[in-house]
């Protein structure tokens, strides 16, 4: 789909989470749902469904011991 004012390719909310996750500090739950406006079950669900397609997805704690999530590129390379 591309918007009607730009003639871009939409974003949907699905590609944002992909793109909070590619970025080198990663993104924690709190980020994800306040970029998608979205409750953490549905972070969690959308996180799952990108697994199921094949995507490596890491979780590793910040110095706050808060949950940090990644796209693992050794994972998602080896497809």
């Amino acid at each position: 789909m591309t918007s009607k004012k730009t003639g871009s390719p939409r974003k949907t909310k699905a590609t944002l989470v992909r793109d909070l996750l590619d970025r080198p500090e990663g993104a924690r739950l709190e980020d994800l749902c306040k970029a998608t406006g979205w409750q953490a079950h549905t972070v969690r669900a959308a996180l799952s469904r990108l697994r199921k397609t094949g995507v490596g997805i890491s979780r590793t704690p910040d110095a706050a011991g808060t949950s940090v999530y990644r796209i693992d590129g050794s994972k998602a390379a080896g497809q």
